[in-house]
């Protein structure tokens, strides 16, 4: 009888070194998104710390054993080479993608009590397809998350009058009382470790200073740091600060919470849904605000241990 493609990987898995296993497990996660990656950002993404020589020696074992691909110097689970020719085409538009989102991320630090912006998703790792939007990734002031997010959600409907609705997605808010994740998996340490910093750099710091636990999942790659000097303080700013950083700010800032947790807990009950087709969801509460379409992290983490079950490799092996 001949082996199929699990017997061959799962005889395989028995067999194989921490090295091989944290390859197959980077290489699985990025599966997900249909991304092959390049030598060096396998090494920058593993679960383990290895040489330089053990990196090299270990991904010539597992093509000779069948068990990963490369195509144009990309490696993969998948024997697809379009894998990297829609890869350099992302990488393309998100070069071109990453400057816009560079201007708009320095407009956005210029909101009431925004205290740091960050690009994040797709764009942030350098890909962007056809339909990509730009996702930012927001710290506000202690208690004023909520302000803070209505003010900019309101001029963000104006971007619908001409269409640019796309390259304003807010998508994640998080005020500077409670900067620490409290999701600690693969997911979250892969997206804070790739977020790339507008403004906000003292914020953006304090930040990285309580997720260290992502060097538990990611110890070979390093936080980024923002590239240019901090934009001065505009008068919106310093206006909307004025009027609302008082006790009325506090009360307005509940009332402001309360609103936008019905009116999302609204939309999954009628099961709205986004133009990618997912159920919209928000998750809510006094020092964040995520969106979750589809509960997407949650997938993801599933997919993810599907694959793993699949190489027959536990997320604990190293």
């Amino acid at each position: 009888m001949k082996a199929t493609a699990y017997d061959i990987k799962e005889m395989h898995s028995a067999i194989l070194s921490s090295a091989e296993k944290s390859i197959l497990k980077t290489l699985a996660y990025f599966d997900i998104f249909h991304y092959p990656l390049t030598k060096e950002e396998i090494g920058k993404f593993l679960n383990v710390v290895i040489t330089r020589n053990d990196l090299d020696e270990s991904l010539v074992s597992l093509h000779d054993k069948g068990m990963i691909f490369i195509h144009n110097d990309l490696y993969s689970l998948q024997n697809n080479p379009f894998w990297g020719y829609r890869r350099k085409k992302g990488n393309e538009k998100a070069a071109d993608l990453l400057k816009k989102a560079n201007r708009i991320g320095r407009f956005l630090y210029h909101f009431p009590f925004v205290k740091a912006v960050a690009v994040s998703g797709s764009l942030s790792k350098d890909f962007a397809d056809e339909k990509a939007d730009i996702d930012f990734f927001i710290i506000t002031k202690a208690n004023r998350l909520w302000i803070a997010r209505t003010i900019m959600h309101l001029f963000k409907k104006l971007t619908f009058l001409t269409g640019s609705q796309h390259l304003y997605c807010m998508n994640f808010y998080m005020d500077d009382e409670s900067l620490q994740i409290k999701d600690q998996n693969i997911f979250t340490a892969t997206e804070i470790k790739t977020l790339l910093p507008v403004c906000g750099t003292q914020t953006i710091n304090s930040f990285y200073s309580f997720n260290q636990w992502t060097n538990d999942w990611l110890p070979n790659c390093d936080f980024r740091k923002q590239q240019r000097k901090e934009p001065a303080m505009m008068l919106l700013k310093k206006t909307g600060e004025w009027i609302f950083d008082n006790r009325l700010g506090y009360y307005i800032d509940d009332i402001l919470m309360g609103i936008t947790k019905r009116r999302w807990e609204q939309k999954k009950e009628k099961g709205k849904q986004n133009k990618k087709g997912l159920v919209m969801k928000m998750v809510v509460g006094k020092h964040v605000a995520r969106s979750n379409p589809g509960s997407f992290q949650e997938k993801v983490l599933s997919v993810y241990e599907e694959k793993l079950s699949f190489l027959n490799i536990n997320n604990e092996d190293d």
